[in-house]
């Protein structure tokens, strides 16, 4: 059976960073996944991204326990289930932290700051801890839907991570340090190369990564943006990978079709998608999701230029032309028979099959797509023996 031997490694990386958070030793912040990650650092403090808390808790199948407490507290259950449960989990002052990492709680924030290029959720989020908490929210606003990314926009943005050095100096009781910006905006801009490289693996047959793979082996990309440790993880993961690429192995030997995944992960059926596509000889080798840390314009000499762009130019914060022609890019570089399209039910933003995008896409490139209905972590919103036939008609279709 195939494993990535790196994986152990993986788990002893992601165990420290959430055990160095509980040991109280630093300022502890709490950042959306796509935010100002490397300025926070800068200021020294501890980052925490609840977003990788609420994946965690739909991987580990707990989301459906906490979302109710979230409704009772006036939430619609038709609004992000990263929200839901995370706030869910929160009352119910429990958190699969303890039996993963033995860590009893989620850190308490000194400082929160949110950037709504993913969504508005994240606001609504974020400052519900704050009130929880009585610490200073910042909230980050980019311009969204965007054809191209402007001189305007980045200015835009960058004024609005500028304006975040008063409080973090206040929080922190320290001055900025634009050295120690720019070194930070490196380390970042290393591992999200090393990143690219290893998502670029699967362009190979074999494929040495799935899709499925990459949803776990992101962490460190997502969490640990800025350090040495995610750096020093993907050149290890990279180096395994291209070893296996030059032996001729991968997770499927006997690859019939490629497939893209465009949309969220269905964190509560990784492995069960994963065998699924494995036992009918197709390789999901690419997606929207794990590409979305890839980010090529860091830039230590521009640090807050560089971070404000690549912070504009994420997928979900793109227009629906300029979503398309980066899937057509994807579609032809990892040579993609066909594209499966996640409607999550709770994650409006994130979910492209709602305004005719498959359609296009299939007429554009002629890659036949398929829409499959989920969610994040929400499993109320998914059926396994529905989904079971609609991908095995859809391999059939395209082998």
């Amino acid at each position: 059976m195939y494993e990535i031997k790196a994986t152990q490694n993986l788990k002893e990386v992601m165990r420290n960073y959430f055990v160095s958070m509980d040991k109280g030793d630093k300022k502890i912040a709490w950042c959306t996944s796509v935010g100002p990650a490397e300025l926070l650092r800068a200021f020294g403090f501890e980052v925490y991204f609840p977003e990788n808390h609420g994946a965690l808790l739909g991987a580990t199948r707990l989301a459906g326990d906490y979302i109710p407490s979230a409704v009772k507290l006036g939430y619609s259950s038709d609004i992000c289930s990263y929200l839901t449960s995370d706030i869910g989990a929160y009352l119910s002052n429990t958190t699969p932290l303890l039996k993963h990492y033995g860590v009893k709680t989620i850190p308490k924030p000194d400082l929160i700051v949110y950037c709504t290029n993913q969504c508005r959720e994240v606001q609504d989020w974020f400052s519900y801890f704050g009130n929880e908490f009585n610490v200073p929210v910042i909230g980050i606003n980019p311009p969204r839907h965007l054809d191209e990314v402007t001189k305007a926009d980045v200015e835009d943005v960058s004024a609005q991570f500028k304006a975040m050095i008063p409080v973090c100096e206040e929080v922190t009781e320290s001055k900025f340090d634009i050295d120690r910006f720019k070194e930070t905006v490196k380390l970042s801009k290393e591992a999200t190369v090393l990143w690219r490289k290893v998502l670029e693996t699967a362009k190979h047959t074999p494929a040495p990564l799935s899709f499925f793979d990459g949803a776990i082996h992101m962490g460190p990309i997502v969490v640990l943006r800025g350090t040495e440790a995610a750096k020093d993880y993907y050149k290890l993961l990279l180096k395994e990978l291209e070893e296996n690429v030059s032996k001729g192995i991968g997770f499927l030997e006997n690859e019939l079709s490629r497939v893209y995944w465009e949309g969220m992960p269905i964190w509560g059926k990784l492995r069960y998608l994963s065998n699924l596509f494995i036992e009918n000889n197709t390789a999901v080798v690419a997606s929207t999701y794990c590409n979305s840390w890839i980010f090529d314009d860091f830039d230590e000499n521009e640090p807050f230029e560089s971070t404000a762009l690549a912070y504009s130019e994420i997928f979900i914060n793109r227009s629906e032309e300029a979503k398309l022609n980066m899937l057509k890019s994807l579609i032809e570089e990892f040579r993609i028979d066909g594209v499966i399209f996640h409607d999550a039910k709770t994650c409006f933003n994130n979910s492209n099959a709602r305004f005719g995008m498959p359609l296009r896409l299939k007429e554009e490139t002629g890659v036949e797509t398929l829409v499959i209905e989920g969610d994040l972590c929400d499993l109320r919103f998914f059926s396994e023996g529905q989904t079971t036939t609609k991908i095995e008609t859809f391999i059939e279709q395209i082998t």
